[in-house]
């Protein structure tokens, strides 16, 4: 068991700088599979092995490794409001290492999977969709007068927004996460679990009705009945869930993902050139 005199312990300015220069370099390991997963680790891990800093202790190792492989699920989130839920998921990792008894560590993926969503849309609307807008297009308008302020203003203001709430998102994270968790009881985690389990499951949800476009153009009776139409009728983007729920099947038979992307895009292909897909 890990408890407070063998964690390493830093100043609260060290602990979110982590959060904050960590939450940059987010993506800069996105991949197809599990996108920002690699990047949430980097940012985290710091935390980790302050908590479990005895590479001589067995015990000691198999809990790092344990938190590694935990934080290399499916993540993600825009980068300035990732530092929140760095700041949130390395406060409840300093819980379980002080209490795994009592703490049920997959509230952690838990936790972090429900705030994807909300903080996604946030955060893109906010930073992707105005203030990147505001601040390129006044930058543009005076590069094209031929002014080198143009490039140099669009990233003052970007960076007037992005950089204070990056790194009060970390610390507001880490904190009110800390006393969060004081002011649970016994059961209270199993229903936040419960709960977060739900959102998470919403955001999938979103995300699968949002980001997957698949129609059949087959008609019957020359045109007066549509396949499509009837499908909506019985379950909507019913072709879509499906194509999750066979990429689901292949994932938990152990599928390579070059594998799958390969089905995906020749799959695709070939149905739509046999007309039964649009």
């Amino acid at each position: 068991m890990t408890d407070n005199t063998t964690a390493i312990q830093v100043s609260p300015n060290k602990r979110y700088s982590q959060y904050f220069w960590r939450s940059w370099a987010i993506q800069d390991s996105w991949n197809y599979e599990r996108q920002m997963n690699m990047g949430f680790l980097y940012g985290i891990a710091p935390t980790i092995d302050r908590l479990y800093p005895d590479e001589n202790d067995p015990e000691q190792v198999a809990k790092r490794k344990e938190a590694y492989e935990r934080h290399m699920a499916f993540y993600n989130c825009t980068p300035q409001t990732s530092a929140f839920v760095l700041g949130l998921a390395s406060s409840m990792e300093e819980e379980y290492a002080r209490d795994p008894e009592n703490f049920d560590p997959e509230t952690i993926n838990a936790v972090k999977t429900s705030l994807m969503g909300p903080l996604s849309g946030i955060g893109d609307s906010f930073f992707q969709g105005t203030i990147r807008t505001i601040a390129f297009g006044l930058g543009t308008a005076l590069a094209m007068q031929g002014s080198i302020l143009g490039p140099v203003l669009a990233m003052v203001i970007s960076a007037a927004f992005s950089v204070p709430i990056t790194w009060y998102a970390g610390k507001f994270g880490y904190e009110m996460g800390n006393s969060f968790l004081e002011r649970l009881q016994s059961g209270a985690m199993e229903k936040i679990m419960y709960a977060c389990g739900i959102v998470g499951l919403m955001a999938i949800g979103g995300m699968v009705a949002t980001l997957i476009g698949i129609t059949t153009p087959l008609t019957f009776s020359e045109g007066t009945v549509v396949l499509q139409d009837i499908l909506n009728g019985i379950v909507p983007m019913v072709l879509d869930l499906g194509a999750v729920m066979g990429m689901y099947y292949l994932i938990k038979r152990n599928v390579k993902t070059t594998w799958m992307l390969a089905i995906c895009i020749l799959g695709g292909i070939a149905l739509s050139a046999f007309g039964l897909l649009a």
